[in-house]
């Protein structure tokens, strides 16, 4: 196994029986629980797109250092700081940073060869971004995943639009606006994780990696590793649980139905015993509103918009998120100031000026000079 360190991804190969290749990046920023920074997109950016073109490299994983995350989002302070600098202007910092996030997303999505991303841990925002993209998206018994966007101002971005809206009755709607923490079970019910294994199957599944006879057609390749994780999942000592969310989709169904102002009134109305919707329903009445509004926005899209399209529709809302939303007051009261007491724009979503939100679905750009014009 050949190695290259950088300072916040590790690169591997990994040599195998056929003599192809398995290409292995590690996220190394083990104290941060793996959250993407700039640097780490733009390395993680390089090495795939020259792994596509190598015809030693059969396959690629993606992992995270550490026992705790394989990427629990995007490293947001320093988008803080310039926005916080800059208010009411669309920084350098953010168009840069989700410009290049996005790109990286969607090199995972048109990667040709296997990509498989080892879901141990805590996978939320920026870290759901690249599983999403990836061909064979591992989850553990250990999985705990979600979009938690809409407690810092912004909403669910890296793709969202587009998985959100694939998932079944308005689960995706529910998500988004609440948070809500999935186990390997509801992810795989939602179709984010696609195969399951247990967390301390990760070095067998190595050692399996480099005993498959790899082949120059990318497609029998695809197929050999279903057929490998298929076989691993049969023999999990610890079964994958079942999901709360398909026990309650026809609740969920219910609460998330109408339009915002009806769904609002409805949670903050309604009453449960059962933690786990409590919690849900409490995080997205503490929310924020604008966020809320995007959120909602978000969920009404359907499946009409192509990846390319949902992209390039995110960055300008992420950007203007960070400029005229609540993103820095979000940031501020979870992790600069940490007292968790966000003062909003506005104290409810029924309070929302309708001309704000149209403000934060607008392109900075004009369509011939969108960051992402030529994605794809």
């Amino acid at each position: 196994m050949s190695i290259e360190q950088s300072n916040s991804v590790v690169f591997q190969t990994l040599g195998t029986l056929s003599g192809k290749l398995v290409g292995i990046a590690t996220l190394n920023m083990e104290k941060a629980l793996n959250a993407l920074n700039l640097e780490m997109i733009q390395a993680l950016t390089r090495q795939l797109s020259a792994w596509a073109q190598d015809d030693s490299i059969a396959m690629v994983v993606l992992d995270g250092a550490g026992e705790k995350a394989f990427c629990a989002g995007g490293d947001v302070r320093a988008l803080y700081h310039a926005s916080k600098e800059a208010p009411g202007e669309v920084t350098t910092m953010a168009s840069e940073f989700f410009t290049d996030e996005y790109y990286l997303d969607h090199l995972l999505h048109v990667f040709d060869k296997p990509v498989l991303v080892w879901g141990d841990g805590i996978v939320m925002g920026g870290g759901l971004g690249l599983m999403a993209g990836a061909s064979h998206r591992v989850i553990t018994e250990r999985s705990r995943i979600a979009m938690p966007e809409v407690t810092i101002g912004l909403y669910p971005d890296v793709g969202g639009s587009y998985f959100l809206n694939r998932m079944p009755g308005h689960i995706g709607r529910f998500l988004g606006m609440t948070a809500y923490n999935m186990n390997s079970a509801d992810a795989y019910f939602v179709g984010l994780g696609n195969h399951y294994l247990n967390s301390d199957d990760k070095q067998p599944l190595f050692d399996a990696l480099a005993s498959i006879d790899w082949e120059g057609d990318i497609g029998v390749n695809h197929t050999k590793l279903n057929a490998l994780l298929e076989a691993m999942t049969s023999r999990c000592a610890i079964k994958m649980g079942e999901s709360v969310l398909a026990q309650h989709q026809a609740l969920i169904d219910q609460l998330m139905e109408g339009d915002l102002s009806q769904i609002m009134a409805r949670v903050a109305a309604y009453e449960t015993d059962q933690p786990w919707l409590e919690r849900a329903l409490n995080t997205m009445l503490a929310g924020s509103p604008l966020s809320l509004h995007l959120v909602y926005e978000q969920s009404g899209l359907s499946t009409k918009l192509s990846l390319e399209q949902v992209f390039q529709r995110e960055l300008g809302m992420s950007c203007n998120c960070c400029a005229i939303g609540d993103f820095v007051e979000g940031v501020r009261a979870l992790l600069i100031d940490k007292d968790r007491q966000p003062t909003w724009k506005y104290a409810s979503v029924d309070t929302v000026d309708a001309q704000a939100v149209a403000q934060l679905l607008a392109s900075p750009w004009s369509e011939d000079r969108h960051p992402l014009a030529k994605l794809g």
